[in-house]
């Protein structure tokens, strides 16, 4: 059964990396579109690719991006000095003062019309194409994609299979787990990552596959056997992020354009626009419209011994589930696993028998359960996270339904004032406290928090330590309430000032429960 915990740790420059043999630049360039400005790609050896041009010597060919605060083709110069030989740049040379004809005879220089685009395909003509060698699942949507991911690597870890795992909570296979800054890494990090995991015995690899991910070209020169779509809703819109819905729903949609199959909730919204204008072949799931798998007898269960679901498939696959992730949402996560597995010839005993054992950390995760309350974490971390979060905890029917939460800073408001309408209309009560502020005062972001819930009459108490906030709303429990801790899920941290510190919310819950003998 695969891991949903951390595994044994590596940080991502211990890896010990493979191919790094040398090749042919030319061989390189075989997918690639560009114009050749000096030099012969077919008589220069190279054996890495670097974008950072401090790291840019010879045998290296350096890739020049054009970022949000630095232009990398200003560097040039430095990274000829340093011996770099190949190049290959996005602007004009005469932009940044490089003569072609001038340079030395063994300099080859190349020009693309997209950086990012040359960086994805020679990163995967670097690592010897890994993706081509195995079966890559990608997963997208607004919300669901880190459940989906771990239930499908789980899955098939249990049916005996060797699978790796790409996503928000790293990069895992085996007993290993990479930490990654981003949803979906670099396309660079990304195909040593496959090059690691088949070299490693992977067979599957299932990935989250970001809107970001596709406008900056990072799953370039992949084909997904399988591309997912769970849902979508307005999100990740503002500076640095998409520019408008429009925008977002169309990078979410382009998973498709990569896909040999695709598998589509059909109850969410624009499943219909999004199912006629793909160019694959397309699968649906889904609980309220007619599909290809159908969740039928949903029961939600709350037991001392089991907090759960139980329901039925029916469609191109029969079978009967049950699992201890409450909720409708996650009902559709199991589908779009289930579809994707029935598809893949996964038997059916087998993804029965998982589900009683799958286990997704820091996504509705029962941590602390005794005769007074129960306490889970969740990674809800804007409206519509939460509301469904916390409508699935009222189908439970707790005495109280109590919600620790704060929101991130630096990041759009309008997450606050829809997180403060969503505890008022669902929660009996909130307490209000930090999470991750990061450059932001803490009072501030509660404030926003306030706007919105006092006028629509949300009960609440503010204490911006998330430890007291913890011990507070667990010391203070009635008996029957269910305690939700959102916004952090699988986080081990608190960012402040640029400062992170050690915070993992179920270990504090733990820690609680000790302390005071709950």
């Amino acid at each position: 059964m695969g891991k949903a915990g951390p595994g044994r740790v590596l940080n991502e420059d211990s890896i010990n990396e493979k191919r790094r043999i040398m090749a042919k630049f030319v061989d390189w360039l075989k997918n690639l579109n560009y114009t050749l400005l000096h030099g012969d790609p077919a008589a220069l050896d190279v054996q890495e690719l670097v974008f950072d041009s401090r790291k840019a010597v010879e045998g290296t060919v350096f890739n020049a991006m054009k970022g949000a605060n630095v232009d990398a083709h200003r560097f040039i110069p430095a990274v000829l000095a340093q011996g770099c030989k190949a190049l290959v740049v996005e602007e004009d040379p005469a932009e940044f003062g490089l003569d072609p004809s001038k340079l030395p005879e063994d300099v080859v220089l190349i020009r693309v019309e997209n950086a990012r685009v040359s960086l994805a395909e020679l990163s995967a003509a670097r690592f010897g194409y890994p993706s081509k060698e195995m079966t890559i699942i990608g997963i997208t949507g607004t919300k669901g994609k880190t459940t989906t991911a771990h239930m499908i690597q789980q899955i098939l870890e249990d049916a005996g299979l060797k699978a790796g795992c790409i996503g928000t909570t790293g990069v895992e296979y085996g007993d290993v787990h990479i930490p990654t800054k981003n949803t979906t890494p670099e396309s660079y990090d990304l195909q040593k990552y496959f090059r690691t995991m088949r070299d490693a015995g992977c067979d599957y690899v299932v990935m989250e596959a970001s809107s970001q991910a596709f406008k900056l070209h990072r799953v370039d020169a992949i084909t997904f056997d399988y591309g997912i779509f769970t849902n979508i809703e307005p999100d990740h819109i503002g500076p640095h992020e998409h520019a408008d819905f429009e925008e977002y729903k169309y990078y979410k949609s382009c998973i498709f354009k990569q896909s040999r199959v695709g598998i589509i909730n059909r109850d969410a919204d624009y499943a219909e626009e999004l199912i006629a204008g793909a160019p694959c072949k397309m699968f649906t799931y889904a609980i309220d419209r007619p599909a290809d798998f159908m969740a039928e007898n949903i029961e939600h269960v709350n037991r001392p011994d089991f907090v759960g679901i139980c329901f039925d498939v029916t469609g191109h696959a029969e079978l009967d589930i049950q699992m201890d992730l409450p909720g409708k949402y996650n009902v559709y996560n199991a589908m779009a696993a289930i579809a994707v597995l029935s598809l893949m010839g996964i038997p059916h005993r087998a993804i029965i028998h998982a589900f009683r054992r799958v286990h997704v950390d820091g996504r509705t995760q029962i941590v602390f359960k005794n005769e007074t309350m129960s306490v889970l974490v969740d990674y809800a971390h804007n409206e519509m996270a939460m509301e469904n979060l916390l409508s699935t905890l009222r189908e439970l029917k707790p005495g109280r339904l109590v919600v620790v939460f704060g929101c991130g800073g630096n990041r759009a408001k309008d997450r606050r004032y829809g997180m403060g309408k969503a505890a008022a209309q669902f929660a009996d009560f909130s307490i209000l406290t930090a999470d991750n502020s990061r450059d932001e005062e803490t009072s501030d972001i509660i404030a926003d928090i306030k706007s919105t819930l006092v006028p629509a009459g949300g009960r609440y108490v503010e204490i911006p330590d998330r430890r007291a906030a913890i011990e507070y709303a667990m010391t203070h429990a009635e008996k029957g309430d269910m305690i939700a801790v959102i916004g952090k899920g699988h986080e081990d941290y608190q960012e402040v000032k640029g400062v992170r510190t050690h915070f993992l919310d179920r270990e504090v819950i733990l820690e609680t429960a000790k302390k005071y003998h709950l």
